[in-house]
């Protein structure tokens, strides 16, 4: 299995996009699964989750691990999957509703850690606004790494971030300084 592994090609976020397969894809990250546990554990019938975990092995996002007995187990293709994907209609819906998911947990992480957040909803406008022109700007960089198929470790990865937002950190200085203002630890 490979640590982390970049999705730039859109047909393969509009598989992610829909719920049931996400959902798969989250429960694979414990260990793997037969269809039969996924379908418990989803609370779906067989043939449904049998399905979607075939969409999920096309696009080589999961792969058949082993068997037993009957029952096929399968495994997720990567430890990380990073969403990368020049926008279309179906990928950008998706894309905006993970966003507005992802601002509001990383608030949640703030408060947890103690700190004050004056205006909430301002944050987690500024903070959506700031991921999204990060994950914009960075796309042509991720799209030449995912096509020359470099293997990235979750540390390379991290590294990887922190510099792609280093290097757009100019242009988002005024909004860190916005979110100065809202934040206070």
């Amino acid at each position: 299995m490979k640590e982390v592994l970049i999705i730039t090609e859109p047909e393969k976020v509009k598989v992610l996009s829909e719920e049931t397969r996400f959902k798969i894809l989250q429960l694979l990250r414990e260990r793997p699964m037969t269809i039969i546990e996924l379908s418990s554990a989803l609370g779906k019938d067989r043939t449904t989750v049998y399905r979607h975990v075939k969409m999920l092995e096309n696009a080589g996002l999961i792969k058949e691990l082993d068997n037993d007995g009957n029952e096929r187990i399968y495994t997720r293709t990567a430890r990380l999957f990073l969403i990368k994907a020049d926008p279309d209609e179906v990928i950008e819906e998706f894309r905006q509703a993970y966003l507005q998911v992802e601002a509001e947990k990383l608030i949640q992480i703030l408060e947890k850690a103690g700190a004050k957040i004056k205006d909430r909803e301002k944050l987690k406008h500024l903070t959506k606004t700031v991921l999204n022109e990060i994950e914009l700007n960075s796309q042509p960089i991720l799209k030449r790494i995912s096509q020359a198929k470099v293997d990235l470790t979750e540390v390379e990865l991290f590294h990887l971030l922190n510099m792609l937002v280093f290097l757009q950190s100019c242009e988002l200085c005024e909004k860190a300084k916005e979110v100065k203002k809202l934040v206070e630890f």
